[in-house]
């Protein structure tokens, strides 16, 4: 029985921090009511009280599932069988989820925008969400064969879907991130081909 009420309650947290996540992307921390959440996650007001105390800890709770959900995204492109490959699928899932970062914008990256304004600690916490993005591409980098420029590149990467993405939503104009991830696919592809002798 008690597992079973643990069970329960842990679904229960799940649902409102994935109601956190979508309803922070949508509208924004500082928008944001936990009213708001609970009524996304369709549970009581008092409910959220019992698990998250604050808005803030469900700002951090929030953080931790962009987080476990970029490992576990990693991880399926990690099987794929060449760097170029895992580059260019990471930026086909950025085109695919175009039509949403149109509408709200990069979901870590708006996230990350917003709670920079803030001293208290969660402004590094977002920056610990997308540092192992930006390790992933390094990675990814030295493996396709530059390893002398493998950082600069990652940045170069996800410095331009981070562009794209806010020129997107600015404009609400998927086409925009469709675009510069094919030009982005391109890019890797020349990446990826061998140096001729000599040039």
């Amino acid at each position: 029985m008690a597992d079973s009420r643990t069970s329960r309650g842990s679904a229960k947290r799940d649902r409102l921090v994935a109601a956190a996540v979508r309803t922070f992307h949508e509208q924004g921390v500082e928008k944001t009511r936990l009213a708001d959440i609970a009524e996304a996650a369709g549970v009581p007001l008092g409910n959220v009280y019992y698990y998250f105390k604050t808005k803030d800890q469900l700002v951090e709770a929030a953080l931790g599932s962009h987080a476990g959900a970029l490992a576990a995204h990693l991880a399926a492109l990690d099987a794929l069988p060449a760097p170029a490959d895992r580059l260019k699928a990471l930026v086909q899932g950025w085109i695919d989820q175009s039509d949403v970062a149109a509408r709200f914008g990069c979901p870590t990256g708006t996230l990350a925008s917003e709670l920079d304004k803030r001293t208290d600690g969660l402004d590094r916490a977002a920056a610990d969400t997308m540092r192992p993005l930006l390790d992933w591409l390094e990675s990814q980098f030295r493996a396709l064969g530059r390893p002398d420029d493998a950082r600069d590149l990652a940045v170069a990467l996800l410095s331009a879907y981070q562009g794209a993405s806010l020129l997107t939503n600015t404009f609400r104009d998927p086409a925009l991130l469709e675009t510069e991830g094919r030009r982005l696919q391109s890019w890797i592809d020349t990446l990826a081909r061998p140096t001729p002798p000599g040039a």
